[in-house]
């Protein structure tokens, strides 16, 4: 999980550095277009399948996640690097406020006090970031980083449940590649024609920029694989809560590079969030086992 955070935000970098390059459905369509041919050829070694039965939840995943991504990456233009990264990684704050409502509805989960408290303390580490870093003209890309941790919840939610329906990861991975680049290649041409657009849809390659678009594509594929082997291998929580460790080389990354400075309300802004959710994806898992041993399901 450590490597797959440090491969992240390293995307995360490469992808800042070549914002001023490409737009950011180009870099979307060229980031999943590597990652496709690198999980065909991963599936090539591991002799796999790539025939599927559900591919309108492939199709759904790839949605969700794509525009996670896209608005993640769009959020770099206007954000610092560590709080673009910070404002994503309230995703499994997302998840766990998803499963307790959706929980709560149906009947299946009891009224956790310490999960919702976990819950509200990590939002209010998100005003704390937010807060002191951005000035009122970029609240809108505060949201649209929020945005993209709401999204990424639910497209984690989606691979869950492709999971449960036994579709192995590397096939998963795929075809969200794969969904990804036509979704962007297409948006990236309608786009072109706006009104207000400079009506380029695929902007000319320098070195430079081929170079940063092959290290976001292969960044973000081994991150992927490292995430998937993480899961496999450690216990689920100490390897959920390792996530967090990106928003530590997030802030690594923006102060060597970008000289970014970030005051002491920022500082503890992030670790109440890493802190809270740290907490909520313990109290979500252990809610659930409780939910399954009185159900029966255990």
């Amino acid at each position: 999980m450590l490597v797959t955070s440090l491969c992240l935000t390293f995307m995360a970098v490469c992808v800042k550095l070549v914002s001023d390059e490409y737009s950011t459905l180009e870099i979307v369509m060229y980031r999943s277009l590597v990652g496709a041919v690198f999980m065909g050829i991963v599936t090539f070694y591991q002799k796999g399948t790539l025939k599927t039965r559900f591919p309108l939840e492939h199709a759904w995943r790839a949605i969700v996640g794509a525009t996670a991504f896209g608005l993640h990456f769009y959020s770099f233009r206007g954000l610092p690097l560590a709080t673009a990264v910070t404002l994503n990684y309230t995703s499994p704050i997302w998840i766990a406020l998803v499963l307790f409502i959706g929980g709560l509805l149906q009947g299946q989960m009891r009224f956790e006090w310490k999960l919702v408290g976990a819950i509200i303390i990590s939002f209010i580490g998100v005003v704390m970031v937010l807060q002191p870093n951005i000035q009122e003209e970029q609240y809108l890309w505060g949201l649209i980083g929020l945005s993209s941790g709401f999204l990424a919840g639910l497209a984690g939610l989606q691979v869950r449940r492709l999971g449960q329906l036994g579709e192995p990861e590397y096939r998963v991975v795929f075809y969200f590649c794969v969904i990804s680049t036509v979704g962007a290649a297409i948006l990236t041409v309608l786009c072109a024609q706006l009104p207000g657009s400079d009506g380029i849809a695929f902007h000319e390659h320098s070195p430079r920029g081929l170079v940063l678009l092959v290290l976001v594509g292969l960044s973000a594929a081994i991150g992927q694989m490292a995430n998937t082997r993480a899961f496999h291998l450690g216990k689920t929580l100490l390897t959920a809560n390792l996530q967090y460790s990106g928003i530590v080389f997030s802030c690594i990354w923006g102060i060597i590079i970008w000289g970014d400075l970030f005051g002491w309300v920022s500082w503890v802004g992030m670790a109440v969030i890493i802190a809270s959710g740290i907490a909520a994806t313990f109290f979500g898992a252990k809610a659930k086992k409780n939910v399954l041993v009185h159900t029966g399901k255990g």
